[in-house]
C-alpha cells in the first residue's frame, strides 16, 4: 500500500514537473511581429534613441511637501543603515565591477538607449553594459521570480505614458546607499515625453519591511540624436584599490611606455 502511494506521488510530481517545463517552453516560443503590430507600435510615443540624464528631479517620501527628502525608513532599516554607514568602508559591489542594479542603474550619469519593438521595450545602458527588458506583451508579473539585478519588468501603455512594474531583485543590490531592500521591494516607473527630446521618469519604490511610506523620485532625460552608446568594460584599466583600512584610492601611476 505504501509503495503504491509513493509511486502515485512520484508520478504526480513528475507530471507536474513536465507540465511546468511545457508551460515554460510555450512562453519562451518566439513569434515574429506582424505588420499590424509594427503599425500599432508606430503610433506610440517615440522613445527611441540615446538619452542622457539631465538636472532636476528629487524625491518625496510621503511627506507634506517642502524640500526633497530621502526615503522614510523603518526603525530597523534606519538602524541597519547607520550601522553600515558607521563602518566607513568605501568598498562596495560596484567598486568591484558589479552593476548597481535597480533602481540605482537608472540614475547612473551615463547614456542609455531605448529600443521599441512589438511586445518589448529594451533599454541598453552604457554603464556596465547593462540591458533591461521591459515586456509589454500583456504578460503578468511572475508569482515567484528569480532574483536578478534588474528584477523582472512588465509594462503597459496608459495613453502616452509607459507604466512599468518591476519585482524580484538580487540581494546584492540596494534600495539606496547603505539601505538593503527586502524581498518585497516593488518599483513602479512612469516614462513620459514632456517634449520631443525630453523624457521624465517618475519612480515609486515600496517595501513594507524597509520603508515607512512609498518613496517617489523623478528625473529628466535629454535625447541626443547624434549619439551612440560607447563600450564600458569596468575592469579595463581599472586603477581603483582599497588600503588595509578599507579606504578607497586611485593609482595615478602612468603605464610603462611600450618600446
Amino acid at each position: 500500500m505504501r509503495r503504491a502511494t509513493l509511486r502515485a506521488l512520484l508520478c504526480a510530481a513528475a507530471t507536474a514537473a513536465v507540465s511546468i517545463a511545457i508551460a515554460h517552453a510555450q512562453t519562451a516560443v518566439y513569434k515574429p511581429p506582424t505588420a499590424a503590430e509594427w503599425t500599432a507600435l508606430a503610433k506610440l510615443p517615440d522613445f527611441s534613441g540615446v538619452w542622457e540624464i539631465g538636472g532636476g528631479g528629487g524625491g518625496r517620501g510621503g511627506g507634506r511637501g517642502g524640500a526633497p527628502a530621502g526615503p522614510q525608513l523603518t526603525p530597523a532599516a534606519e538602524a541597519r543603515r547607520k550601522e553600515l554607514q558607521a563602518r566607513g568602508l568605501q568598498d562596495s559591489e560596484t567598486a568591484n565591477c558589479l552593476p548597481p542594479g535597480m533602481p540605482g542603474i537608472m540614475g547612473q550619469p551615463y547614456p542609455m538607449e531605448f529600443l521599441l519593438t512589438p511586445g518589448k521595450v529594451t533599454i541598453v545602458i552604457e554603464a556596465y553594459q547593462q540591458v533591461r527588458h521591459i515586456y509589454t506583451d500583456g504578460r503578468a508579473l511572475p508569482e515567484d521570480p528569480d532574483p536578478k539585478f534588474h528584477g523582472t519588468s512588465v509594462g503597459r501603455w496608459e495613453g502616452d505614458t509607459l507604466v512599468v512594474e518591476t519585482i524580484g531583485f538580487s540581494p546584492l543590490t540596494e534600495l539606496a546607499r547603505n539601505v538593503p531592500h527586502s524581498g518585497q521591494m516593488r518599483i513602479v516607473e512612469r516614462f513620459r515625453l514632456s517634449d520631443p527630446d525630453t523624457m521624465t521618469i517618475e519612480t515609486t519604490i515600496t517595501d513594507p519591511d524597509v520603508l515607512r511610506a512609498p518613496f517617489t523620485s523623478s528625473r529628466t532625460l535629454r535625447r541626443h540624436r547624434n549619439w551612440t552608446i560607447a563600450e564600458y568594460i569596468c575592469e579595463e584599466n581599472n586603477r581603483n584599490f582599497l588600503d588595509a583600512s578599507g579606504k578607497a584610492g586611485v593609482d595615478l601611476t602612468q603605464p610603462a611606455t611600450k618600446k
